[in-house]
């Protein structure tokens, strides 16, 4: 039994899973946006699903926003600010007294659609989230793959690529300029199209063209920002996860602009839909640890 925790900015939510991939048990409370209080409300959740599971999982894997600092073992980049500078890590160990990893949410996404979801078999897999932000995660051989600085993938805050004059860049929250989840993020999109995603899709079906027009700029900013992830990282899988990857028109729209800028004089990475919905972080999670650590 392997227990997940998935700690989003506005409710956390944890799983028991089994060892075939089988949630056995699962609960969600809101997030109480203060630190101790989040702290406990993690204790608090995992006693509550293990007590209905009658099992304890012998450890724990939390997915976040943003990362811990290898320097300083600190959470940074976090957009649930107030977690930032907290050492999350230490504080969870001690309030679960048990061992405990935690990752980039994004990657733990990553990771669940590379285990047994829509990515299952690929060696080299990208995992994207287009929600409320945007953030990235590399799986190579079933690993995640967060880098020397713990910063892999975080393709969301890297410049929107071959910007045009009617781009210019504005502010992000993380205090930079141009990054490429002011543009293609739920909310990006929706500053500059003026409606969500989902209503754009929603009219677009009704044959609005004003709304198609604003889902091809849309498709058209992804491709050029996966161009660059394509060049470097070259993967077998593209999995999207987040509101907008619930946008189905987006896919072959995107596939068909990539082409224009990758280096390459043709596209073999397969770009899908997430598997596991929801549910990829708090699996994620739990495959952070191996069968054998969780035994």
């Amino acid at each position: 039994m392997r227990l997940g925790v998935d700690f989003g900015g506005a409710k956390i939510e944890a799983a028991l899973l089994d060892s075939q991939g089988e949630i056995r048990s699962r609960q969600r409370v809101p997030n109480p946006g203060d630190y101790q209080a989040a702290v406990r409300a993690v204790a608090d959740l995992t006693s509550a699903i293990e007590q209905e599971a009658d099992a304890r999982a012998k450890v724990i894997g939390v997915a976040m926003p943003g990362s811990l600092s290898p320097l300083t073992g600190l959470v940074r980049n976090a957009n649930s600010v107030w977690l930032n500078g907290r050492p999350f890590f230490e504080d969870l160990k001690n309030a679960l007294a048990r061992p405990v990893r935690l990752e980039n949410d994004a990657n733990c996404f990553a990771l669940s659609e590379a285990v047994d979801g829509a990515a299952a078999g690929a060696r080299v897999v990208f995992g994207v989230i287009v929600g409320t932000g945007c953030g990235g995660g590399v799986i190579v051989d079933g690993k995640v793959m967060a880098g020397a600085s713990g910063i892999g993938g975080e393709w969301g805050h890297t410049p929107l690529p071959w910007a045009r004059a009617d781009e210019a860049p504005v502010r992000c929250w993380c205090g930079r300029r141009g990054c490429l989840e002011t543009w293609i993020s739920g909310s990006g999109f929706k500053r500059w199209a003026g409606i969500s995603a989902r209503q754009a899709d929603a009219a677009a079906r009704e044959g609005d063209a004003k709304a198609r027009l604003a889902l091809d700029h849309l498709a058209d900013k992804i491709a050029r920002g996966l161009a660059v992830m394509i060049d470097i990282l070259d993967p077998d899988v593209i999995v999207f996860g987040g509101g907008v990857s619930n946008v189905d028109a987006l896919y072959a729209s995107i596939r068909g602009k990539l082409i224009a800028h990758v280096f390459s004089d043709f596209i073999a990475a397969k770009i899908v839909k997430n598997k596991h919905g929801d549910s990829s972080g708090v699996r994620g999670a739990a495959w952070l640890f191996s069968a054998e650590e969780a035994k």
